[in-house]
């Protein structure tokens, strides 16, 4: 029996909230999903003004920033589900049997030919500066550690960290999707459902997407 304990020893993640991941070592990170763009189609002079924005984008940067490139097998079950709702519906036998025929056209071309999906994420970082706790000599002596009052006020002070460290975070995010606007890109900010989600299919590479996390 596989053990469950250890695969999550392997799993930075603390917690998922506030728009935010919470790594185990409190670096936090917010991820922007960036709508992507032909670059081959742009003209010249479209090219190089898109070169250009995106290199006063990078200049324009102090801090740390990942770019992530995630290709997902498409799922097509709910386009599948659909053709067998019409078909059920229609009336015509001749459209019922054309119906037919090209869901199994669907399906054979997706087993013989892996549909990818590209999405383009930006990984904005914050790593807050650690500080001595007010409490951690306290709670370093004999009959002041365990004390119930000393835990809360430990739990307290990690609370107001996180949440300056949100603030420094959500200023670098509002940042970095001023400069994809700029480049003419669109960008979003994932919620916790669709981080949860982008995660999931991080770490189970072998199964279909579980949901697009692209819908916005």
């Amino acid at each position: 029996m596989p053990d469950f304990s250890n695969a999550q020893d392997l799993v930075a993640v603390e917690n998922i909230r506030d728009n935010t991941v919470i790594l185990k070592d409190g670096a936090l990170r917010q991820v922007v999903l960036v709508g992507g763009v032909n670059f081959s189609l742009k003209s010249a002079d479209e090219q190089n003004l898109l070169i250009a924005a995106y290199q006063n984008f990078l200049n324009g940067l102090n801090f740390p920033l990942q770019i992530v490139i995630h290709s997902r097998k498409i799922n097509i079950e709910n386009y599948l589900k659909s053709l067998d709702e019409r078909r059920a519906e229609e009336q015509s036998g001749l459209l019922q049997s054309q119906i037919a025929e090209y869901e199994e056209f669907i399906k054979k071309f997706v087993a013989e030919n892996a549909i990818m999906q590209k999405s383009f994420f930006v990984v904005v970082s914050f790593t807050p500066v650690a500080l001595p706790s007010k409490s951690g000599f306290l709670n370093s002596l004999p009959f002041f550690g365990g004390g119930k009052a000393q835990k809360e006020k430990a739990a307290e002070e990690k609370e107001t960290a996180l949440q300056e460290g949100l603030q420094q975070l959500k200023q670098r995010t509002s940042q970095v999707l001023e400069g994809i606007t700029a480049m003419g890109l669109e960008g979003a900010l994932l919620t916790d459902e669709p981080l949860v989600e982008l995660f999931y299919n991080f770490y189970n590479p072998e199964t279909v997407e579980k949901r697009n996390v692209n819908t916005k």
